[in-house]
């Protein structure tokens, strides 16, 4: 008998209160019906066997379910946190480059400048998701408790049931056209950090040198009035890249017209970048003092300069050409 008040109390105490007594009162019957009359501990353990573990017994008595998200929901549930997880964390990354994440640098150097944006951009996509990840979550359990239908099979994504025409929703894209998250996260923390960089250059980009154990920044590379002159330019360089990235996250899968846009995307980038560096007064004088000083340089200072401009546009048409003939490459990828 202590075994069969056990279980009954074990199967009760998980209902409501007001119908605990009535369930026990015919839980106990149920069981001396299916006990034989001189029963022993073996034939009680055999018939609370049969009725199996407390926990499924007193779902079954339950108007509500017990579990946070069942099968009726859970793939739709898990399908929406696929899509806004990745939707959350481009905002937080967005967020991270219009909220000027250079402007509490300070005198750090361009190592510590870069691993701050790092760790404010992981920071703020992991807050982001525990976010969407609580909220979405609370919706479903409520949304699960609140269904009163009778049918219990699973929904699809516009929660309704499964039929053959809903195969014609599944997008069918080849691993070597897919544009992986990764992708687009990568190229929003790569604008943040050159954000960073370009409008605070005069503070992170330029000689270092090692004093009592510690780095100090001696002299910047560049002229921080001829780079903001160029703002309005940059930010469109910026913004370009941020709505690029974004209709990437949406296709999913690279197209002709994505690959079209990404082409005049890299045009636009390197046309800003040979109009920047083309200003004569770019680079600081004392740097270029310093460097030819340390390098030992005897060669005429507009020598020096031209060699490395056209190298450093050598390098940015033929890295952006290649870019983009990339994107053309997938998209015709069947």
């Amino acid at each position: 008998m202590e075994l069969i008040e056990l279980y009954i109390q074990e199967v009760t105490r998980r209902l409501p209160e007001k119908s605990r007594e009535d369930i026990a009162l015919e839980l106990q019957s149920t069981i001396e019906d299916m006990l034989p009359e001189n029963h022993t501990e073996q034939d009680v353990k055999a018939v609370l066997l049969k009725l199996g573990d407390p926990v499924t017994l007193a779902s079954g008595y339950r108007d509500r379910p017990m579990h946070l998200i069942g099968p009726r929901y859970y793939d739709v549930y898990i399908s929406l946190l696929k899509m806004i997880l990745p939707i959350a964390a481009v905002i937080s990354l967005i967020g991270l480059v219009g909220d000027n994440p250079f402007r509490d640098m300070g005198d750090n150097t361009v190592m510590d400048a870069v691993l701050t944006i790092i760790g404010k951009a992981i920071a703020g996509i992991i807050s982001t998701g525990i976010q969407v990840f609580f909220w979405l979550t609370l919706s479903f359990a409520i949304l699960e408790r609140m269904d009163t239908s009778k049918d219990q099979s699973p929904l699809t994504k516009d929660l309704k049931p499964w039929t053959p025409e809903n195969l014609k929703d599944i997008p069918n894209i080849s691993k070597k056209k897919a544009i992986h998250m990764i992708e687009v996260f990568a190229s929003l923390l790569g604008l943040s950090v050159f954000a960073a960089l370009y409008f605070n250059a005069a503070n992170l980009l330029g000689v270092y040198e090692k004093r009592n154990g510690s780095l100090i920044f001696v002299t910047p590379s560049f002229n921080q009035e001829v780079l903001n002159s160029y703002w309005l330019l940059i930010s469109c360089v910026v913004i370009f890249g941020v709505i690029l990235a974004i209709y990437k996250l949406f296709l999913r899968q690279w197209t002709l017209k994505l690959a079209f846009f990404h082409a005049i995307y890299q045009l636009l980038s390197t046309l800003t970048f040979i109009i920047v560096i083309s200003n004569p007064n770019l680079l600081n004088p004392e740097f270029i003092a310093y460097e030819m000083t340390l390098f030992s340089i005897d060669d005429s200072i507009d020598e020096w300069k031209n060699s490395i401009y056209w190298g450093l546009i050598f390098i940015t048409i033929f890295f952006a050409a290649y870019d983009s003939y990339q994107g053309f490459r997938k998209a015709k990828i069947r």
